[in-house]
This record gives C-alpha cells, structure tokens and sequence, in this order.
C-alpha cells in the first residue's frame, strides 16, 4: 500500500500529480479556511500562511471560486503575483455558485466560473480546475466532459479533475479519459477509498488529492470535550450536515466517537515516534499511500504551516503503525463510516 517518492522539492517529498504530469509537494495546502467558514482570517494572516507553506517546500495549493466567495483565490492570486518565482501549481473548483444543481454544470456557466476564477487568481490558464462536489448525476453525464474538453482545447484550464463526496462517484469519474485527478476525503478516520478508489486511480494513472486529512482537527488530539468553536466555523454548525455534506466536517465521525478514536490514534503515535505530532503522523500516514499525489491540509498560522509540511519529511512509518491504524478504524468507526461513502 505504500512507496517510494517521486523526488523532492528543497527536502520536502514531491509526487505527480496524476495525469497533469506536474511534480507537486505531497504535503500541499488546502485554503478553505483562509477564505470562509472556519472564524475570521485576516488577510494578512492568510498571506502569512502562504509565505510559510512555500518557505517550507509546499509547492501545491488547493482552492475554490466559493470559498469566502472568491476571496481565497484572490488572496492566492495576490500572493503569486507579488512571487513570481514560486513554483506553485493551483487547483481550484468550479459548480458551487448556482447551488450544485445538475442542469447548472453547462460550458456556458463553466465559461462564466473559470473567466470569474482567471480573474481572482490573475493567471490566462488555470492550472487544474476540478468539479466541486456535483450530484452524482453530473459524474454520469458526457456532455459535462465535452464542455471540459472544450476549456482544455481553448486554452482557459490546462487540466481538470473531480472533487467528490463518495467512492462511486470517484470510480465513475476515473473512467473518463480526460480526468486527471481526483479529490476526496482520506484520513486514518475515513479509509474506504483504499479499498477501490485508489488501486482504480493507480491503474488509470488519475492523481489523488487527499482533503480532511485531519478530520477537521479531530486527529490533532487538542480537542476535548470543552473545546468551542465560532460561530462562523463549520465545525459548529455543521455538524448534523445541515449545511453541506456532514462528511465534511471531523469527517462524518460523531465528536464523542472522534474524540475518543483521536485520544487512542495520538497514543499509537507516541508509541511510534515521540518527536511526531499526532497531526504529523495523521498526515505523513497519507502521504504514504501508493497513488496520493498531495494532501491538502488546511493552515490558519504560521506555526500550523510550517508544522503541517513537516510531514513531508517524515521517514516511512512502521508496519505496526500502519495495523494500528486499521484496528482503531475496523474497532470504532468502521460501522459508522464505511457504508455512508
């Protein structure tokens, strides 16, 4: 289940990034959080965690034109323009702003969303656009593909892919010869895209982009039952999914149970290498996986960049870990989470 490195950018551990052909940094960045729903950001602050994230080998950011309604794109195409020499490959997402409805996915609102993200990022070509979490229905749908295709040849995006909710949907989507990646949720608390999704990715030869890879914070092991958390924070209002997918948020797991799965994976942790952070290991354990291309965690300081693309630099962890893993999701969370994506 695990491999080697494709290389390596300035120390941190590079892969490609599924059928681009770009080398990324395994550790990327997710920004969601530097555009809305996780508090307040500054956008200084955002900066702050950009500069760091490339400071430390971090070569792919991960984005979408609804986030904070465009504005972690522009921060990000702020950013790029004032670093020209940052060799950043981004990927955004487009289908968000019309409330994901199927007949909405049409090359005449595609043209629309990728001219609106071209704009806020400053760039002619996006570099990877992915469709942001459609119905299903949209993954079954060959005139979606066509109207990509025709970005792709009109020189708007050089590459897209599919962000999803669930393994079928992935499945589906890795059929089509256009797709170059695939996003979706893979933590030690949510392992059932090991199971088809990612040999089906490496055989087609389709990148995977790893996003919640600390389930929302839960693996982190600083949450306790008396952590509160803003109002603004999905991780307080969305956690019965009345927003969006409950998915999303600490990973579909229910906090008492998270809680308690976090507490035993921080002791696997510490049994493995005391000088790794449980959200180190959390994230090296990904990165590890034979077909991730990247995994995007998210950063709202300084501190939790740099700590985050640390993991890129962890050696391979141990067989014991890797089975430790595997008990703690089959014996706590398996029932609750497996069938459900």
């Amino acid at each position: 289940m695990f491999r080697a490195w494709d290389g390596y950018a300035g120390g941190m551990q590079t892969r490609i990034l599924g059928r681009t052909g770009r080398a990324v940094s395994v550790i990327g960045l997710g920004t969601w959080q530097l555009g809305a729903d996780w508090g307040d950001v500054t956008e200084a602050d955002a900066t702050d965690v950009l500069a760091a994230s490339v400071d430390a080998g971090v070569t792919f950011f991960d984005t979408a034109d609804v986030y904070g309604d465009g504005r972690s794109e522009q921060v990000i195409g702020h950013f790029l323009k004032n670093h020209t020499d940052a060799d950043i490959t981004v990927a955004t997402k487009m289908g968000g702003r019309l409330g994901k409805l199927p007949e909405t996915f049409v090359l005449k609102n595609f043209r629309d969303w990728t001219e609106r993200s071209r704009r806020n990022l400053q760039t002619e070509t996006l570099d990877l656009v992915q469709l942001h979490c459609p119905p299903t229905v949209v993954f079954q749908t060959g005139e979606v593909y066509d109207a990509l295709d025709t970005l792709v040849d009109d020189g708007v995006i050089a590459n897209y892919g599919v962000s999803v909710q669930t393994g079928e949907e992935a499945l589906t989507a890795i059929a089509r010869p256009g797709i170059a990646t695939v996003q979706i949720i893979l933590n030690a608390f949510r392992l059932k895209p090991l199971d088809e999704v990612l040999p089906a990715a490496r055989e087609a030869g389709v990148g995977i982009i790893a996003r919640v890879p600390l389930a929302s914070g839960l693996l982190t092991g600083k949450y306790t039952r008396e952590t509160t958390f803003a109002e603004n924070d999905h991780r307080n209002f969305n956690r019965d999914g009345s927003h969006f997918d409950v998915g999303e948020t600490f990973s579909g797991v229910d906090y008492e149970t998270g809680l308690a799965a976090a507490a035993e994976f921080a002791a696997l942790v510490a049994r493995e290498n005391a000088d790794l952070t449980p959200a180190q290991a959390a994230l090296a354990w990904v990165a590890q996986i034979d077909g991730v291309s990247s995994v995007i965690p998210g950063a709202r300081s300084v501190a939790q960049a740099a700590g985050n693309a640390a993991a890129g630099l962890v050696p391979q962890l141990s067989v014991e870990f890797n089975e430790g893993v595997q008990e703690l999701y089959d014996r706590l969370l398996r029932e609750q989470i497996h069938p459900r994506w």
